[in-house]
């Protein structure tokens, strides 16, 4: 009786984190008794049905199924308002061997008398873990977790590292303020080298990322939810900050666009890990601007980003100015709304660093059911286009269709 009663209080728990799109709320564990461990898991699997062109030699693409991706996550309540979290990705198109996404700790309670009452609005969270940068990160498929995402693709320029970071949050009357702090790079390292500099010694607190949020989110009558917010990151400095390029485990669009270099690694996926994406790479300096608007009304979800990036890249040290813009909408219909019929526009123009303006532009329809409320099945349409890449010519692009299931609790 008491291992079924924890069994439905789990399941009750992973509803609620999937009805979260946003920050987490603070924990609410009263009365504490003792520590809890909890195991959860995401798995993907897609069928890829996709055609491209271009006016030089690209590597061609048939039709089937790609590598199924998995996620593991352990979470633990070690203390009233205290849990540690650990995420580990099992497989992925970037490694198919396990890696350790990160660990953190979030303290919403402090075990010190006469701090109750301010802790009511602070939380800390610290580790290894995804920078809370924008809000499009929380609407993004993450290796085996893609039900948060009513699409399959990720935004073309993808704010998204993991890295080792201090976050403060102050939450009251629907505002969440933010402030943090991070290496900014997904392999921190004391020492480095470039074919262009050499080598050099790394001093990270002097290349240390600070970035912060202001956001308000307001419900009103139980129908309409509405939320803006806008998050800035600026590093001086830094070996190869990653907040562009920080994702090791790869697009969700397998082996589109890739040139031919007459190598075993222009089809190995794990090779070709980020494609269908554009990004500066790593970076020296960066300065980033991300503005979200999401509203919910009923059934109808609307979610829009403005960001500018602008800064040197790590490598070559050339400057880079890139925007992007981001709007998708998407219908929930249903007795308990779980289809769903949704659009995306995504755009991205500028200098990576090339010294060449270029654009890539794509447009993403979806037709998604979930099965349940930690099953989901989605048809995507994609149709992706490069302007000005010489290494594709005037016309080029991909598009087709997209099939993809997924599975977390």
């Amino acid at each position: 009786m008491k291992r079924t009663l924890l069994f439905i209080v789990g399941i009750i728990m992973s509803l609620s984190v999937f009805a979260q799109q946003f920050e987490a709320p603070q924990i609410d564990e009263n009365p504490f008794n003792k520590v809890k461990v909890k195991v959860g898991a995401d798995f993907a699997l897609q069928f890829q049905a996709l055609t491209q062109n271009a006016d030089s030699l690209i590597v061609p693409i048939g039709k089937g199924f790609n590598l199924p991706t998995a996620n593991m996550n352990i979470s633990a309540m070690l203390a009233p308002g205290i849990k540690v979290h650990v995420s580990v990705y099992l497989s992925s198109k970037h490694h198919t061997e396990t890696w350790v996404k990160g660990g953190y700790l979030i303290i919403d309670r402090l075990p010190i008398k006469g701090t109750e009452n301010f802790m009511k609005y602070l939380t800390f969270k610290a580790g290894v873990m995804e920078l809370n940068y924008g809000d499009a990160h929380f609407f993004r498929s993450d290796n085996g977790n893609v039900i948060h995402n009513p699409f399959v693709g990720n935004l073309i320029m993808d704010a998204f590292t993991t890295a080792p970071a201090l976050e403060i949050y102050s939450r009251k009357n629907g505002f969440t303020v933010m402030i943090g702090a991070t290496t900014g790079t997904l392999k921190p390292s004391i020492a480095s080298y470039s074919s262009y500099t050499g080598y050099s010694a790394n001093n990270q607190l002097d290349q240390l990322a600070f970035y912060s949020k202001i956001a308000y989110d307001k419900t009103f009558d139980n129908d309409l939810r509405f939320r803006v917010s806008l998050s800035a990151y600026t590093c001086k400095k830094n070996s190869f900050g990653s907040l562009y390029h920080g994702d090791r485990t790869g697009s969700r669009f397998y082996l589109v666009m890739v040139p031919e270099t007459n190598s075993s690694t222009d089809v190995d996926p794990s090779s070709q890990a980020f494609t269908g994406r554009w990004d500066m790479g790593f970076t020296d300096k960066d300065n980033s601007l991300m503005f979200n608007a999401f509203m919910k009304y009923k059934g109808l979800e609307l979610f829009g980003t403005l960001e500018k990036a602008k800064g040197t890249t790590a490598f070559t040290h050339k400057d880079f100015d890139m925007n992007q813009y981001e709007f998708n909408a998407q219908y929930y219909f249903g007795s308990n709304q779980n289809f769903y019929v949704g659009g995306k526009i995504n755009g991205v123009s500028g200098d990576d660093g090339t010294g060449v303006n270029k654009k890539v532009s794509r447009f993403e329809g979806a037709l998604g059911w979930f099965f349940t409320k930690n099953i989901i099945i989605k048809l995507d349409y994609v149709n992706q286009k490069y302007t000005d890449f010489a290494q594709y010519g005037n016309n080029a692009g991909f598009k087709g269709i997209m099939f993809e299931a997924g599975i977390s609790f």
